[in-house]
């Protein structure tokens, strides 16, 4: 079976985690990559020199294992036809990550993009690796937009693989012909015509004040019907935080940020964009904080540091959440991925510098002391 990869759609992707996580062991084995296709990925190749190092190193390990000639000969196949479909730019989805699998014995070649991926890797195993797609939607959750102005707002939401439209939001706007109505009636009384200007505009204020108001009543809303997993704010000029002082006190805490974009002109897929990148910017302050902990947490036997302890913690069920470097190649730290997500830990990679240098190749915050 092949899919051509075009966008990352939710229904297609559950429908392939069926398909595949319905492939029992038998005499053939599954490559399984997945792939980081942000941007600093594509900048000079990057991906494809990360896909080239991991597939040499998969042969190599093919060699070292106690496998037939006929087993060697599908595995290494597999691997020059995952090599060469990356090899070809134009192959490569509109999104943040991929996901390939493939094994020639069960006619498998499965691209599926993906909206985000923990850590580029590769592996050879006897079924395909499917749990970080099963784990991706749960992790995500949903993503709330308001892109409001002074006279309407509208909401979106942004799933691991989708973004929707919500019913939109318009304010009662004061017509601009009242107050030039007072000020004719009062001519020739400057004074009173300098109420009328004021009144006229502490209106336009107060209705304005209203609307948000009534915006952030309707997020309120969305929340207790379904709850979000983060909210962002979007708008233009100084108009774009001027929501955030009327929203519910605990709502404050799933604020991703605020984001420049026209609410009558913005497309959804401008706004997934955005959503995304806010929600990356995130992780990396969560990366700090789990580093920090990292680091306090040690001395205490509430953590873990270095790939050998962590991979002891992870054999023992101890971990509560994995932190694996995003950047060291060592192949330990992708099965820990793997192993840690069986295990339902939540897996935190590390890309942030500052918290990279706290990380040594492994670390993990745990369930109960050492």
């Amino acid at each position: 079976m092949t899919a051509l990869p075009v966008a990352a759609n939710e229904s297609a992707v559950r429908a392939a985690v069926e398909r595949l996580s319905r492939i029992p062991p038998g005499a053939y084995q599954v490559v399984s990559c997945y792939l980081k296709l942000e941007p600093r990925d594509k900048t000079r190749g990057k991906y494809l020199i990360k896909t080239k190092n991991r597939i040499r190193e998969a042969l190599a390990a093919l060699q070292r294992q106690d496998l037939g000639r006929a087993l060697r000969a599908q595995v290494a196949a597999d691997l020059e036809r995952v090599q060469g479909y990356f090899a070809e730019p134009t192959r490569l989805p509109p999104a943040r990550g991929i996901a390939l699998f493939a094994c020639g014995a069960l006619d498998l070649f499965e691209a599926l993009p993906l909206p985000h991926v923990h850590r580029s890797r590769l592996a050879v195993a006897s079924v395909p690796l499917v749990r970080e797609l099963v784990a991706l939607e749960e992790e995500f959750g949903t993503i709330l937009v308001a892109a409001c102005d002074r006279t309407s707002a509208r909401f979106f939401e942004v799933t691991a693989y989708d973004v929707a439209e919500l019913p939109s939001l318009t304010a009662e706007a004061t017509r601009p012909g009242k107050f030039h109505g007072e000020r004719q009636a009062k001519r020739g009384n400057m004074l009173a015509g300098g109420f009328g200007e004021h009144n006229y505009h502490m209106r336009i204020r107060v209705e304005r004040q209203r609307h948000y108001a009534q915006v952030a009543d309707r997020i309120f809303q969305i929340h207790t019907q379904r709850p979000v997993a983060g909210l962002v704010v979007a708008g233009i000029g100084v108009d774009a935080a001027a929501l955030l002082p009327h929203l519910h006190t605990y709502l404050h805490d799933l604020v991703l940020g605020v984001v420049r974009l026209n609410p009558k002109r913005v497309t959804a897929a401008e706004v997934r964009e955005a959503a995304l990148s806010l929600r990356e910017e995130r992780e990396r302050a969560w990366e700090r904080a789990h580093a920090e902990a990292v680091r306090e947490g040690v001395g205490t036997g509430w953590a873990a540091n270095g790939i050998d302890p962590t991979l002891k913690a992870l054999q023992r069920g101890q971990v509560r959440t994995l932190l694996a470097d995003g950047q060291d190649d060592d192949l330990r730290i992708d099965d820990a991925i793997e192993d840690a997500l069986a295990q339902r830990v939540q897996v935190d990679v590390v890309y942030d510098e500052r918290a990279r240098r706290v990380v040594d190749g492994l670390a993990a915050l745990l369930r109960f002391r050492r």
